[in-house]
Order: structure tokens, then C-alpha cells, then sequence
């Protein structure tokens, strides 16, 4: 009999890391630079002064990596592909050794019984590439597409799901304009590599330069891929939760999510920009065809959904809108990182609402956990109890959704282990694997015990 808590037959668990957050081996095998490998070592880029050089050395240690995956009931795994270690250059001469590696890692996943998900762009763009103009060059779309293509031809007969970007809105906001959030009554600055600061009209063609990038890829991979493959984004959508669940707030939620995502996520399943968007964003608005569109909305076989936190509480409102934004109390809980608002909610109404707007019929939650201060207790474990909290909270927001037939496929914990945390270096643990960073030793948290239990009964519990 089906527990009330249980999620449905066939649910996927896994979980996922990204390349430059793990790998290191930044100068072997012919990996070319990438932008976090200068932004990193850029002085003052970096809350701790540390790069991903070394990270979790999982270029090295990748088989070891694999059977603690194993060990805690993963059925699936979320990885990247470093795009420098394919083409070094960003186009051009292939690297093979670099395609080698990514053969011998989905080989020892399938040896496992793990089903490979390859990311093809986690924020890691070729230097070579970003002295060109980097996403303010429609020519780096173009370049994706070709990688893409490469690695569909390589990868595309065993590897059966391949999101194409991870997290536009991430990568284009936090890279080209220096954001700061308000939060809570605080203020939190937060910015990427490149580390640029855009004018409006810039950063409105970058975005449409990204979402483009992603309609050339999804045809490159259809086109030299074996049959089988499927693709789709992977976006932390802006997601609204209705301060009260009545149809009227759930509604203006429902709007303020569409609008909220109208570079992005709306674009590429509507295959126009919102009207409103476009007014708001006037004469900075993107330059950009009807054939343009076209290929960025280029019909995907799901949709990966990174969800952290809520994008905002609304209630609805009669403004031209719809919908009025609640600010975050200075005393609304939080998780360790300082932009990390606490609301497992979002949890159910990203999906919902993804399914409801797009009518979208495969969905994964392609990322969602947080980062803890984690330490080795005296007996050589981690007691990670709050960490539990919050998935447990979350995962029982996701069996809700799925409970009411959203069709929600996976769920992808962030992380599998413990790595380089972009701008806050190795200050922030996401992992629920405990890496020492100077002997590289693996330590499972009690955590990767709540995930081996909740996978193995595809129960919350």
C-alpha cells in the first residue's frame, strides 16, 4: 500500500555536482583556461582567497566518488561537462583526453547502476572565448552549439538526459552586474565571474545571447545524438509563493511567476518575450529576430528546476500587475548562506506552476539543498541535523506536488559532496559528504544517511 508520504513508482533519486566545483586538475590533460579560472585568481574576488585548482580533486578520484554515490542509494547523477577540457579554445581542435575523461566517468556510473545527467555549460566559459566578448557575443551561442554537438556525437549513446545551461539567470546576473539584494532588512551583494557590470542594454542582449545558446544547443544535440536522448534546461526559476493559498493569491503568484521569469525560463517555452517585459525594459530591450525566437523555443523533453528558495511571497493586488511583492522580515528564517531564505513552499509551486503556465510533463527538481556549518565531532562524524530539516521540509513540499499529479520525474540533491562555493571559496559546505580539502578524505554526513533512507523507501521520512 502507498504511504501517504511516498512519492511515485519509478521516482528518480540523485545527486549533483558541477565540474569546476570538484574536479581540479585545472592544467591537465589539455584543459584550456576557463573564466573562474582567472576570476578566482583575481585578488579580492574570493572570500577565502581559494580557487577551484584542486577542489575536491574528483578528476583524480572520480571511481571513489562513484561508490559512495552507490553506498547511498543514488540512482542517478548530475555532473558537468567542462567545456575548456573539450575544445580549449572554446571551438576549434578538440580535446580528446578531455572527452576520454567524461566516457570513463559515465562508463563507471553505468557499471554502477547510476543513470548519467550531463550539464553541457555550469558557468565554466572558456577564457578564449570570453577575450572574444564572451556571452556579449552572439558568436559564442554559435560556438556552444558546436560543442554541444560534440559532445552529444561522444557521450549521446550512453548518456540519455543532457540539460543544456545551468542556471541562465545565475550566470547572467551575477556575472555582468553587480547585484545586491535586499534581504531581510540586509543587504547582499553578490557577483561572478566574469565579473562584469553591464549597462542595461548589454545585459539585456547577454540574456537573450544565453537563452539563444540554449535553442541552438537543444537542435545540435537532436541532430547528433543517437535516439533516445532527451534535453531541457536547467533554471533556478524565480519562483512566487502565495503568502495565503487562496485563488486569488494563488493566481497572482501565478502571474508574478511568469513575469519574474520572462527573460528566461518564459521566453524559451512561450517563444515571445512578455509584452510587459518588453515595456518595462523599453528602448534596452535585446535585439533579436523572429527566427530568433524561433529557435529558442525549441520544443524540450523536460525541465530542470534548481529551487533554493522563494523569489518572493505575493498576495494579489489591483495594480496593473496583479500582484504585490511581501518584503522578508529581518526575522524571517534563513539557512546558513546569506541569501538563503528559508521557504520549502517553493518546492511545490515551482513545479506546479511550471506544469500549469507551460504545460511542461517532465520535470526535474534538478538542484535543491543548502550549505551548513559543518564540523567533524570528536568521533570522526557530522551531525548535519539542520541540513535534515530543511530537506525533509522540501521533500515533503515535493511529495505534495506530486501527490496532486505534478509530474515531477527526479530530484537531484545539492551536492554530493562538499566544494569550491564560487565567490565564498570553501567557507560554505552544501555537500552531504564531508570532504577534508587537505587530505581529500570523504566523510558521509548523517545527512547522506537521511538520503539513503528517503531514496531507498521513495519516501519522506
Amino acid at each position: 500500500m502507498r504511504s501517504s508520504r511516498s512519492f511515485p513508482q519509478g521516482f528518480c533519486w540523485g545527486l549533483a555536482t558541477s565540474a569546476y566545483q570538484i574536479e581540479g586538475a585545472v592544467m591537465e590533460d589539455g584543459r584550456g583556461k576557463s573564466i573562474w579560472d582567472t576570476y578566482s585568481h583575481t585578488p579580492g574576488k574570493i572570500a577565502d582567497g581559494s580557487s577551484g585548482d584542486v577542489a575536491s580533486d574528483h578528476y583524480h578520484r572520480y571511481k571513489e566518488d562513484i561508490k559512495l554515490m552507490a553506498s547511498m542509494g543514488a540512482k542517478a547523477y548530475r555532473f558537468s561537462i567542462s567545456w575548456p577540457r573539450i575544445f580549449p579554445e572554446g571551438a576549434g581542435q578538440t580535446n580528446l583526453k578531455g572527452l576520454d575523461f567524461y566516457s570513463r566517468l559515465v562508463d563507471e556510473l553505468l557499471l554502477f547502476g547510476i543513470q548519467p545527467f550531463a550539464t553541457l555549460y555550469h558557468w565554466d566559459l572558456p577564457q578564449a572565448l570570453q577575450d572574444k566578448g564572451g556571452w556579449q557575443s552572439r558568436e559564442v551561442a554559435n560556438a556552444f552549439a558546436d560543442y554541444a554537438a560534440c559532445v552529444a556525437a561522444s557521450l549521446g549513446d550512453r548518456v540519455k538526459h543532457f540539460c543544456t545551461l545551468n542556471e541562465c539567470h545565475t550566470f547572467v546576473e551575477l556575472g555582468h552586474s553587480r547585484v545586491a539584494y535586499q534581504i531581510g532588512g540586509r543587504t547582499v551583494q553578490m557577483e561572478m565571474a566574469p565579473g562584469l557590470a553591464l549597462n542595461p542594454a548589454k545585459l539585456n542582449q547577454v540574456r537573450h545571447h544565453a537563452v539563444l545558446a540554449h535553442g541552438l544547443a537543444v537542435r545540435a544535440i537532436r541532430a547528433s545524438a543517437k535516439n533516445g536522448v532527451k534535453c531541457g534546461p536547467a533554471e533556478n526559476i524565480n519562483v512566487a509563493v502565495p503568502a495565503i493559498e487562496t485563488p486569488e493569491h494563488i493566481k497572482a503568484a501565478e502571474i508574478a511567476t511568469r513575469d519574474m521569469n520572462a527573460p528566461y525560463l518564459t521566453v524559451m517555452l512561450e517563444g515571445k518575450y512578455p509584452e510587459r517585459y518588453l515595456k518595462t525594459v523599453g528602448a534596452d530591450a535585446p535585439k533579436f529576430s523572429s527566427d530568433d525566437l524561433q529557435i529558442i523555443s525549441t520544443p524540450v523533453d523536460f525541465v530542470g528546476l534548481n529551487i533554493y528558495r522563494p523569489a518572493a511571497y505575493v498576495t494579489a493586488c489591483d495594480n496593473p500587475t496583479g500582484y504585490e511583492e511581501i518584503p522578508f522580515n529581518a526575522s524571517h528564517p534563513r539557512m546558513h548562506s546569506a541569501w538563503h531564505i528559508l521557504g520549502p513552499e517553493a518546492l511545490y509551486w515551482a513545479p506546479k506552476f511550471v506544469h500549469s503556465l507551460w504545460n511542461v510533463n517532465e520535470i526535474y527538481i534538478t538542484e535543491n539543498g543548502c550549505a551548513a556549518d559543518d564540523k567533524v565531532a570528536a568521533n570522526g562524524h557530522v551531525y548535519d541535523a539542520d541540513r535534515i530539516m530543511f530537506l525533509r521540509h522540501n521533500l515533503a513540499q515535493l511529495q505534495r506536488a506530486t501527490d496532486e499529479g505534478v509530474p515531477v520525474l527526479g530530484y537531484f540533491l545539492w551536492s554530493l559532496m562538499d566544494n569550491f562555493e564560487w565567490s565564498v571559496g570553501f567557507t560554505n559546505r552544501f555537500g552531504i559528504v564531508y570532504v577534508d580539502y587537505e587530505s581529500q578524505r570523504r566523510i558521509p554526513k548523517l545527512s547522506a544517511s537521511f538520503f539513503r533512507a528517503v531514496a531507498t523507501q521513495n519516501e519522506v521520512l
